[in-house]
């Protein structure tokens, strides 16, 4: 038997996390368990699902010894509607948790413990640490291109590769490439760090409540990678299999380049991609000078643009997705962006024009005649 007296703000923050990794993609039940465990006077959470694990601890008075695994949305729905800013939750030996805030009591029933599958081991060897705000903008400039469908499982992960001073993740799905570049604050020993890891488990850790300026160390052990930050390790399983050569696509030779500025050439794109409907190509027409940007969709209307540019040189007329190209300048940190082209069937690159190193390659789309 256990009791656990804890502020409600603190087991929702808490259980929010955890229940997202429990709920997973499965429909069994035992894996939307999430376990409580107490001991030595304190108590963490736990959760595991076919990919990731997680455990975090929970500020709280604790009595007793010992774990009890609730259904995760279940408990964290209670604890959402709960009337009070303190809650108590107690075991019995009838196999309920009673779960009592205010004049609000709720009684439910406890899973089996071991339906909850046991953590994966926690621990791995060569620590990369750096910051929380470091390591959230590193994955939100690459995490978003890695593919969704997954067909090539491998695409549904994101390299993350650390040696010496610096962190590097890249993603791709066949149409477009992200890739940032991150100074360490501290150079790494050893082997450094190489991984694919699943887009999602770095979703989850950008997602961390903890400061900007907080400490998030990542390890490797075996198929598997560890983040720990504040009270809070997640273990997520690695995928097997060879990632692309994406070096091989950025070292193409580029023959035109040009820099244009960033939030011009955002807003004009955000206003053309209004009339890129139904599967429609974005047109970059570059001619002396000036940029055009138009779109066109059947039975719709059509919309154009034109911005300065520094361009020089044959003329050259190239399509895109229009939420591709955004999505990729949206993550331009600076002023200006350059983009560098060879012609119309070839991809196009986009990079920041400082040592933030972010680099974002965008496959063309052919434009009907």
């Amino acid at each position: 038997m256990i009791s656990i007296s804890c502020q409600t703000a603190d087991l929702v923050e808490r259980l929010t996390a955890v229940s997202r990794v429990a709920s997973g993609r499965s429909a069994m039940q035992p894996i939307a368990g999430v376990r409580l465990v107490a001991q030595s006077g304190s108590v963490a959470l736990e959760a595991v699902d076919s990919d990731l694990a997680i455990r975090t601890e929970l500020p709280a008075t604790v009595g007793g010894s010992g774990g009890v695994a609730l259904p995760g949305k279940l408990l964290l729905d209670v604890a959402r509607a709960l009337p009070a800013t303190a809650v108590e939750l107690t075991s019995d030996e009838t196999g309920f948790v009673e779960v009592k805030s205010g004049a609000a009591t709720f009684k439910l029933r406890a899973l089996r413990d071991d339906d909850v599958p046991p953590l994966p081991p926690m621990e791995g060897e060569h620590p990369v640490q750096l910051s929380a705000g470091a390591l959230r903008d590193t994955i939100a400039k690459v995490e978003k291109a890695a593919a969704r469908d997954a067909t090539r499982l491998i695409l549904t992960g994101v390299l993350v590769s650390a040696s010496g001073d610096e962190l590097r993740m890249v993603a791709t799905d066949a149409y477009r490439l992200a890739v940032k570049e991150t100074k360490l604050d501290t150079s790494i020993g050893g082997e450094g760090l190489e991984a694919t890891v699943p887009h999602r488990a770095l979703a989850e850790v950008a997602r961390a409540t903890v400061a900007d300026d907080a400490t998030i160390e990542l390890r490797r052990h075996e198929s598997r990678l560890i983040v720990k930050w504040d009270g809070t390790t997640l273990v997520s399983r690695l995928l097997d299999g060879q990632f692309p050569n994406y070096r091989q696509l950025l070292q193409e030779n580029f023959t035109s380049e040009v820099e244009l500025s960033t939030k011009e050439l955002a807003e004009a794109l955000r206003r053309v991609s209004l009339l890129a409907q139904k599967s429609a190509r974005l047109r970059l027409k570059f001619t002396e000078g000036e940029l055009q940007i138009g779109a066109q969709t059947q039975d719709v209307g059509e919309a154009s643009e034109s911005i300065p540019a520094p361009w020089h040189g044959e003329d050259l007329e190239i399509g895109f997705n229009p939420d591709y190209l955004r999505a990729g300048l949206d993550n331009v940190s600076t002023e200006t962006v350059k983009l560098r082209l060879i012609n119309p069937v070839r991809p196009m690159v986009l990079e920041t024009t400082d040592d933030s190193a972010f680099t974002y390659l965008v496959m063309p789309l052919r434009l009907d005649v």
